[in-house]
């Protein structure tokens, strides 16, 4: 009974110097007590479910790890949302403590879904190498996965604040009758973001159909390069000289452009030289293969000779030889040029093209007879 007596007398002053304190101590008392017991209950699950994902594959085992710092944020915003509906606080003060939990929490959510989509792409690219030698397979799903996590992205930060923005009453009442009015303000920003609206969409297109993919050689605007990245809006293709053509996604929709590897990286490269009529074919085919045939960029797939057309002085001789990228294709037309014409140099170099002229013999009737044949260098 005295035991009873005294725990009752004690909670009793307890009331009475709680309630002598000024809200604001008890509410701040209350809000550290909230934040104590999230930090609590927040290490107690991520141990749970540690141990829960410990086993299973990597994806999950790095969500855990990856939004440990956003889920202890959300606990806490969770936490002082119940503290302060028991805050002795005034009603302006619990709606706007409330408003600013709901924002916090919308960007907590944004944020997660943001790492874990990041987490899904890396891990799925993880699949792929973008550095073999056939890598077209790695280049056309890089380039979607790229395309739509940027695309997700641009999603979950419209949709986060447009949810932000409707906990706004003045904004929320905008909305509605500019949605119900689609009079002229409606028009006014529907052509403000079309241009946006229009990537998007094209963004969407290029991932779904892929006329151009990561590491594509492309021939656009007259440059030659290489599709270095692919955004929600633009795309960088690095030139040859490492300078930068920054075109937007919907170019790759409404223009024409050449694509070398759109469905093989192996490109057959040509190479031209004008000769003599009196220079052998054969001798010059068989001095091609024998160049290419030791050569380390041939692909071993294709190699052709052809005279191809005959001009007023000289004749046209077409070499076509394959590798297995543009860059390689590149450099073996370059050798064949330099090992070729040091070949004919050194045993045809009377072949090389040459500038005839018919010299004429004035008679003794002052009348020239052609009986003389002049050819110089070209």
């Amino acid at each position: 009974m005295k035991q009873d007596l005294f725990n009752e007398q004690l909670f009793q002053r307890l009331e009475q110097w709680i309630s002598g304190l000024p809200d604001w101590a008890i509410s701040t008392a209350i809000f550290f007590l909230a934040i104590a017991l999230g930090a609590l209950v927040q290490r107690m699950v991520y141990r749970l479910l540690s141990r829960l994902t410990e086993n299973q594959s990597l994806f999950w085992r790095s969500v855990v790890s990856r939004t440990r710092t956003a889920s202890r944020i959300a606990v806490f915003a969770l936490a002082l949302s119940a503290a302060a509906a028991i805050s002795p606080l005034t009603t302006r003060q619990a709606e706007i403590t409330q408003h600013v939990l709901v924002i916090v929490v919308t960007l907590l959510v944004a944020w997660m879904a943001h790492s874990v989509l990041y987490i899904w792409s890396t891990l799925y690219l993880r699949r792929f190498k973008l550095d073999a030698e056939d890598n077209l397979l790695a280049r056309k799903h890089a380039t979607q996965t790229r395309i739509l996590r940027r695309v997700g992205n641009t999603l979950i930060l419209a949709v986060a604040i447009a949810w932000m923005l409707m906990t706004f009453e003045p904004v929320r009442q905008y909305g509605v009758s500019l949605l119900a009015s689609a009079g002229a303000a409606g028009l006014v920003v529907g052509i403000a973001l079309q241009p946006i609206l229009k990537n998007l969409f094209a963004g969407i297109q290029l991932a779904i159909t892929q006329p151009i993919r990561i590491d594509d050689a492309l021939l656009v605007e007259g440059e030659w390069g290489k599709v270095e990245e692919i955004t929600s809006t633009y795309v960088v293709l690095k030139i040859w000289d490492w300078r930068r053509l920054i075109l937007p996604l919907s170019y790759f929709m409404e223009q024409p452009f050449q694509n070398w590897t759109r469905e093989t990286a192996s490109l057959i490269g040509a190479v031209k030289i004008y000769l003599d009529f009196t220079i052998p074919v054969d001798v010059i085919r068989a001095e091609t293969e024998k160049i290419v045939a030791e050569s380390k960029l041939w692909d071993r797939q294709v190699i052709n000779v052809a005279v191809v057309e005959f001009h007023e002085r000289v004749m046209e001789v077409r070499i076509l030889a394959s590798a297995s990228d543009s860059g390689r294709a590149f450099d073996l037309r370059c050798e064949i040029r330099e090992k070729l014409i040091t070949f004919i140099q050194k045993n045809y170099p009377a072949t090389l093209p040459r500038t005839r002229a018919e010299v004429g013999i004035e008679d003794g009737k002052g009348d020239r007879t052609g009986n003389g044949l002049i050819t110089g260098g070209a």
